[in-house]
């Protein structure tokens, strides 16, 4: 499965991280939660085997991010 973040959002993110994640680490984990719950909603549309299985999504999602530890900001 290829997830790709437009580069838009992920230069943002990027960006957020090295402003307020040097100082603020513990403040960005509001932030990152947030993201990974929109992208597994966007898993929930654009895959409909993942459309009645959250849990499913989010292990999924995990499972990419180990994987391709440079697709993801966080």
């Amino acid at each position: 499965m290829k997830l790709v973040l437009p580069k838009s959002l992920n230069a943002v993110l990027r960006g957020w991280q090295g402003k307020y994640g040097r100082f603020y680490g513990w403040a960005m984990s509001a932030i990152w939660k947030h993201m990974n719950g929109y992208l597994v909603r966007w898993m929930k549309r654009k895959y409909k085997h993942f459309a009645r299985h959250k849990k499913r999504a989010f292990e999924v999602l995990g499972r990419l991010a180990r994987q391709k530890q440079n697709a993801f900001v966080h």
